[in-house]
C-alpha cells in the first residue's frame, strides 16, 4: 500500500507551482533553551534543533522507540561546537526551516549548517562548510547513561500512568565505542565493526516487559502466547558517525534540570567541510548481534567498507527533496490578511506531521516526535526529555483520530496506513478480548488502549472489585467506551473513496469491528430479557457511553452515527444496518429573557443519548453527527436540527471551546455557519506559546498538541471545501473577505484548486475535468 502511494505522490510532480516557501520560518537571534527550537525531520525520525549560548542542539526522535515500560524514549541528545564559533554573539545569524526541501539551515558570516534526513532510510544528515578551517566538537548526549528510577509523577510518560510498581526504573542504555553490552550490563562481545570515529548507542528491552504485568492483570495469561507482543526484545538506537571525528572521551553534566554523559568527538583536523551522520535501526530480535548486523546494513548504503560514499548521500539527498516538493503539491492553503497567520500555522503543522510520514506507529497526538524538555511546558513536572503526558505506546483513541482525518482532503494517503497498520497489528488480540471475557466473536478496541491492544492498566485500575466484568475498564471515564475504532475505520473505508486504494488488507479489521457491536449488545439484552432487540428490531446500545461525558448510556447518538455511517460504507453487513436505531432527537426550551411572559420555544435537537445517568467530561457527542459522521450538514436534510444543537444545547454551550481536542471549529465550519467558523480558527490556529509557531498546547494534553493542530487542519479544510453526494461545495463556511488559494482533494481521485479574490472566484481548476459540473461554489449564495 506504501508503495502505491509512493507512486501516486510522484505523480503530482509538476501539478503546480511550489508555494510553501510562504510559510518558512526565519530566527535571526538564537534561542534560550530547547522550548525555542525547531522541528526538522522526516520518514520516520523527528529532530527539534536549536542554538543556545553558541552551542548547535538538537534531541533525535524516531517513531515506535517504545522501552519495556511503553515509554517513548529520544535516541539522545547531540551538540555541536565549532571553533572559532561563528554562533556566539553573531549579529547576522539566522535560522530557517526550508518547507519546499524539508530541511533546516543555521547560518552566520561565513559558516553554514544544514540538517536533514533521508525520507526513505533512517539516516540523520549534519553538513557543516566554512570557508575557512574550523575546527568542529560533536557531544553525544544522554542522561540514560545509568538505571534512573521513575520518580513520583513521572509514571505519566508511560503505561504504569500514576500507578508504577514500587521501584520503578528506566533501565540503562549501551553507548560505547568497543564493544556491546546487553541490556543487564554483564554479556559483553567483543567489536571490530564500530570504529573510533563511532559510536554506537541503543537500548534493549528484556524479555519481560510491561505487556506481562498487563496480560497478566487482565487475565489473558491462557492466550498469551497466541497474541502480538511488540515490546519484548525490542531494541532501538543507532550509530553517530563522521569520517574527520575521532573520540575525545567523556564528561558529566546536567542540562535543563536533567545530568547526563557526553561522548566528545573533535575534528582529527580543522576542515572546511564535516559530514556527520546518526544512522538508526529499530528491531525486535533473538540477540543483540542480530540487531547490530541490520544497523550494520542500514550503515552500509552510506559507508561501504567504513568510507562514507558522498554519491550515495548526494543521490539520497536528491530524492528526499524531491519527495518533500512533491509532498508540497499534493495541496495547499494560502491565505492572504487576517488569515495569512492561521493558514501558515496549518502548514507548519502539516510539515510535522510528514515527518512521520512512514513511521512503524502513528503520530502521537501527545508531541509527536517534537517533545522537548518538559519544565518548559509545566515546572510542576521537570522530569527526563523523554517526558510526556498521557504516556507513549498508549493510544487515547479520541486524541488520535484528530491527527488523521485531515489527511484525506490534504490528499496525504500514504501517511495514513502507519494508523490503519496499527490497529491491524492489534486485530488478533482485540478479538481474543471478547473470545475470553464473553465467548462471542468480533474485536473489543477500548479506549486509552496499548500498542498491543489491551487497555492501558492503570485505566483499567489495579483496584478492581473481583466480581467486575474482566472486559471492562474500572473506569468512571472510559467504561464502555469502545466505538473509536470506527472512525479508523471510516477513514479506510475513505482512502478507498478519495484514492481508490487497495483496503483488503484492512477488511477483517472493519468486519470485525462491526461484528463486536452486534454480538455483544445482543448479548446483552438477551442476560436482561428474552429478546435480544427491541420492539422495533434494533440493537439496544445499553449500557454505552458518548464519549467520556455522557455515561452509562441508552442508544448513544454518537455511536449509532458511527455504526449507521460505517454500515452503509461497508455496505456487507445489510441485516446488521436493519437493526441500528434511530439517531435520538430532543427538543429543548428557549426562553425570552427579556419577555418572561412569552411562551418558550421548542427547538428540536440530537440528543447525546435516549437516556444516560451521569456527564463526566466536556465533549459534546451529540454533534458527533455532524462531524466526523456527517449526517447533517450543509446542502443536507434536517440541517436546522443540527444548528439547533449548536447554538442551543445547553451542554454545546457550556463547553464551547477552541482549546485541544475541541472540535467546535470543525462543526461550526460543517453547519455553514461562515463566522463562528471563522471566530474559533483564528483563536485555535493562531501562534501557540512556543517560538515555534505551530507547538501548541499543553491544551489538555501535552506540547505539541498534535490533536491541537489536528482539528484546526481539519476546521479550516471544511471552511474550503465540503462534499453532498457527488456535490463539491466550495466555500461553505469561508468570510468571503479572506483572499485565498487553495488545493484540496475530494472523492473519487479528485483534486480541487481555487483562488478567491476580492469575494470572486478568479481561477477554478478540477482534476480530472469531468467533476467540474459537480462543482457548487457557495461564497456568492445565502447561507
Amino acid at each position: 500500500m506504501k508503495r502505491f502511494y509512493l507512486i501516486i505522490t510522484i505523480l503530482f510532480v509538476g501539478v503546480s507551482a511550489l508555494w510553501s516557501q510562504h510559510a518558512n520560518v526565519i530566527w535571526n537571534t538564537p534561542s534560550h533553551n530547547s522550548s525555542e527550537s525547531m522541528p526538522c525531520g522526516g520518514g520516520d525520525i523527528g529532530m527539534n534543533i536549536w542554538v543556545e549560548d553558541g552551542d548547535v542542539m538538537f534531541y533525535v526522535s524516531r517513531s515506535g522507540t517504545f522501552d519495556e515500560k511503553n515509554c517513548q524514549l529520544k535516541q539522545g541528545r547531540v551538540r555541536l561546537r565549532l571553533s572559532p564559533n561563528p554562533f556566539k554573539d553573531a549579529k547576522d545569524f539566522r535560522q530557517e526551516l526550508k518547507l519546499k526541501d524539508g530541511y533546516v539551515e543555521i547560518a552566520a558570516g561565513n559558516t553554514q549548517i544544514q540538517f536533514w534526513v533521508d525520507v526513505f532510510h533512517p539516516i540523520i544528515h549534519v553538513e557543516v562548510t566554512n570557508a575557512q578551517p574550523l575546527q568542529t566538537e560533536v557531544f553525544y548526549e544522554n542522561w540514560r547513561y545509568q538505571e534512573r528510577p521513575v520518580r513520583k509523577g513521572e509514571g505519566q510518560q508511560c503505561s504504569y500512568k500514576w500507578a508504577p510498581p514500587k521501584g520503578t526504573v528506566t533501565e540503562a542504555d549501551c553507548v560505547s565505542l568497543d564493544k556491546i553490552t546487553d541490556s543487564t550490563g554483564k554479556a559483553e562481545t567483543n567489536r571490530t565493526s564500530i570504529k573510533r570515529n563511532q559510536l554506537l548507542f541503543y537500548h534493549r528491552n528484556p524479555e519481560q516487559t510491561v505487556f506481562d504485568v498487563v496480560v497478566a492483570q487482565q487475565g489473558m495469561n491462557e492466550v498469551k502466547s497466541q497474541m502480538m507482543n511488540p515490546l519484548k526484545n525490542l531494541t532501538f538506537g543507532g550509530t553517530l558517525l563522521g569520517e574527520n571525528l575521532e573520540f575525545a572521551g567523556t564528561a558529566d553534566d546536567v542540562y535543563a534540570g536533567t545530568d547526563y554523559r557526553a561522548w566528545k568527538f573533535r575534528s582529527s583536523k580543522a576542515a572546511r567541510k564535516e559530514h556527520i551522520c546518526i544512522v538508526l535501526h529499530t528491531d525486535q530480535t533473538e540477540t543483540i548481534e542480530e540487531w547490530e548486523q541490520g544497523l550494520q546494513t542500514a550503515l552500509q548504503r552510506i559507508a561501504p567498507k567504513g568510507k562514507v560514499s558522498l554519491k550515495t548521500i548526494i543521490q539520497d539527498k536528491k530524492q528526499t527533496r524531491s519527495w518533500w516538493n512533491s509532498f508540497w503539491q499534493r495541496s495547499f492553503i494560502e491565505a492572504e490578511g487576517e488569515a495569512k497567520e492561521i493558514t501558515r500555522n496549518y502548514t507548519l503543522f502539516r510539515y510535522m506531521l510528514g515527518c512521520n510520514a512512514y513511521g512503524s506507529v502513528p503520530t502521537k497526538f501527545n508531541g509527536g516526535l517534537f517533545t522537548f524538555d518538559p519544565c518548559h511546558v509545566d515546572e510542576k513536572q521537570s522530569f527526563t526529555p523523554d517526558y510526556r503526558k498521557w504516556g507513549g505506546g498508549t493510544m487515547t483513541a479520541q486524541n488520535q483520530r484528530l491527527v488523521y482525518w485531515p489527511m484525506l482532503k490534504s490528499g496525504d494517503f500514504d501517511m495514513m496506513p502507519s494508523q490503519f497498520d496499527f490497529y491491524n497489528r492489534m486485530l488478533k488480540n482485540a478479538e481474543l478480548r471478547s473470545r475470553i471475557y464473553w465467548q462471542h466473536d468480533g474485536a473489543c478496541f477500548s479506549e486509552q488502549i496499548e500498542n498491543f491492544g489491551l487497555p492501558n492498566p492503570a485505566e483499567y485500575g489495579f483496584k478492581r472489585p473481583d466480581w467486575f466484568d474482566k472486559g471492562l475498564e474500572y473506569n468512571a471515564w472510559l467504561e464502555y467506551e469502545w466505538d473509536t475504532v470506527l472512525e479508523f475505520c471510516q477513514m479506510i473505508l475513505e482512502t478507498k473513496n478519495y484514492a481508490n486504494a487497495d483496503i483488503t488488507p484492512y477488511l477483517p479489521l472493519i468486519e470485525s469491528s462491526l461484528t463486536f457491536f452486534d454480538e455483544h449488545y445482543q448479548q446483552l439484552a438477551s442476560r436482561r430479557g428474552r429478546k435480544a432487540l427491541d420492539g422495533n428490531g434494533h440493537l439496544i446500545l445499553f449500557p454505552g457511553s458518548a464519549c467520556e461525558t455522557y455515561k452509562m448510556t441508552n442508544n448513544a447518538s454518537s455511536t449509532i452515527a458511527a455504526l449507521k455511517v460505517v454500515l452503509e460504507t461497508y455496505g456487507e453487513k445489510e441485516e446488521m444496518l436493519k437493526a441500528i436505531p434511530p439517531i435520538p432527537l430532543r427538543y429543548i426550551e428557549i426562553k425570552d429573557t427579556l419577555n418572561p411572559t412569552i411562551a418558550p420555544v421548542l427547538k428540536q435537537t440530537i440528543s447525546p443519548a435516549v437516556s444516560w445517568e451521569r456527564i463526566n467530561n466536556v465533549e459534546t457527542p451529540q454533534l458527533y453527527p455532524v462531524f466526523p459522521w456527517r449526517i447533517y450538514g450543509v446542502g443536507k436534510e434536517d440541517l436546522d436540527i443540527a444548528r439547533n444543537t449548536y447554538f442551543y444545547d445547553p451542554d454545546a454551550i457550556k463547553f464551547r471551546s477552541h482549546t485541544g481536542w475541541k472540535q467546535d471549529n470543525i462543526w461550526a465550519a460543517c453547519l455553514g455557519l461562515t463566522e463562528e467558523a471563522k471566530k474559533l480558527s483564528l483563536a485555535k490556529l493562531s501562534n501557540g506559546p512556543h517560538r515555534f509557531p505551530a507547538f501548541w498546547g499543553p491544551g489538555y494534553d501535552w506540547t505539541p498538541d498534535h490533536n491541537w493542530g489536528g482539528s484546526g487542519m481539519i476546521g479550516l479544510q471544511e471552511m474550503l471545501l465540503q462534499t453532498n453526494g457527488e456535490q463539491i461545495l466550495l466555500f461553505p463556511a469561508w468570510p468571503k473577505e479572506w483572499n485565498v488559494h487553495f488545493k484540496l482533494h475530494a472523492p473519487g481521485e479528485t483534486t480541487v484548486e481555487a483562488t478567491l479574490k476580492n469575494g470572486k472566484v478568479t481561477d477554478l481548476k478540477v482534476l480530472p475535468e469531468s467533476r467540474k459540473k459537480d462543482i457548487v461554489i457557495m461564497i456568492e449564495k445565502e447561507k
